[in-house]
């Protein structure tokens, strides 16, 4: 399901415009340290993004597709992404254990670089999973830097933001994870090229408590059922809008 409103005037979105393009690459320098507190290393995955590149210059994607990016849930369904998703031209660039600051951090590289028509991004779980959870506000306005991100290199591509799914692992912290995905949906009510999509909703039972076999032995990750479930709300939201473009 998405969900989207209308912004402000001309006048305020050349005024953000202006405090993008001068704030932005701040923000990415300061990327760690800005919030106030000890984030994880974006640096842990250099590796993996090492590894995106070297996959794009044997086989370059095409421009003009859907990036899909974020942590594990992501990661793990990359092989399936472009079948689950068909006919949608799509490039998976998920990477596990991954938080929000990650995909600020690599943004240009795992997204931007690929001038897609549309991103998809899950992130959220491991930050509010973590022992010392991510302050709400801190993942928003990390998703916030992304957006303005993008709008400066790409203003015509549209953004999905995925709630935070469900699992049993971390049900200890879902009414936290439920406070950021409100927070996404907030962001996306104010501009009309971000969307969001409820992936929880279909990965719970009518009365709003766990479906245990949906899940691995591990009660985080989505099991072949549970990853049905979740590409199909995932290919609800995209289809009316992307198909038209493919």
């Amino acid at each position: 399901m998405t969900e989207r409103k209308g912004r402000s005037s001309a006048a305020a979105g050349l005024v953000r415009a202006v405090a993008v393009r001068s704030c932005v690459l701040l923000w990415i320098v300061a990327g760690i340290s800005v919030y106030g507190q000890e984030l994880p290393d974006p640096e842990r995955f250099e590796d993996a993004i090492r590894r995106f590149e070297a996959l794009d210059r044997e086989n370059p994607p095409p421009a003009d597709a859907i990036v899909l990016t974020g942590s594990s849930s992501i990661a793990r369904w990359n092989d399936q992404a472009a079948e689950a998703l068909a006919p949608l031209t799509v490039i998976p660039r998920g990477f596990g254990g991954s938080v929000m600051n990650d995909v600020l951090h690599y943004l240009d590289r795992v997204a931007i670089i690929h001038r897609p028509r549309a991103i998809l991004i899950y992130e959220g779980d491991n930050d509010t999973g973590m022992n010392q959870p991510i302050p709400t506000e801190t993942i928003l306005d990390q998703l916030r830097r992304i957006i303005d991100r993008v709008r400066m290199e790409l203003p015509d591509t549209r953004i999905y933001v995925l709630s935070v799914k469900p699992s049993i692992l971390r049900w200890h912290v879902w009414p936290l994870a439920q406070e950021v995905s409100a927070g996404y949906r907030a962001i996306a009510n104010e501009d009309p090229l971000v969307y969001y999509v409820d992936v929880a909703t279909p990965l719970l039972n009518a009365d709003g408590s766990l479906r245990p076999e949906i899940y691995v032995e591990d009660g985080l990750h989505l099991n072949e059922l549970g990853n049905s479930i979740w590409g199909t709300a995932i290919r609800n939201a995209l289809m009316p809008v992307e198909a038209g473009f493919e």
